[in-house]
């Protein structure tokens, strides 16, 4: 899995790469079949918003979070993310 980390109005630090690393390597673990994710942080006054684009087999996952901590929109990114990576799992199974 290719993790590409774009930030707007914010400096990505290793930690936050880190984090991300870590975070996405849940996803990874219910799925393995992912091919490309596109991460891009963003600062607007207040807000830390965080999306994300997953390319999976044959299927685009898209999903945005935001808080006032961008840890916290992390979070939340990687569990709407996890929902539907998980649903698209299944889908594939029935199928």
């Amino acid at each position: 899995m290719q993790i590409t980390l774009t930030g707007r109005h914010v400096e990505i630090t290793t930690a936050i790469k880190q984090y991300v690393d870590t975070k996405f390597a849940k996803l990874e673990r219910h799925f393995d079949q992912i091919n490309n994710v596109h991460v891009t942080l963003n600062v607007e006054k207040l807000k830390h918003i965080a999306e994300s684009k997953l390319l999976l087999n044959g299927a685009e996952v898209f999903a945005v979070a935001e808080d006032e901590n961008m840890y916290a929109a992390i979070d939340l990114l990687i569990d709407k993310l996890d929902r539907q990576v998980i649903k698209h799992k299944e889908k594939t199974a029935r199928h």
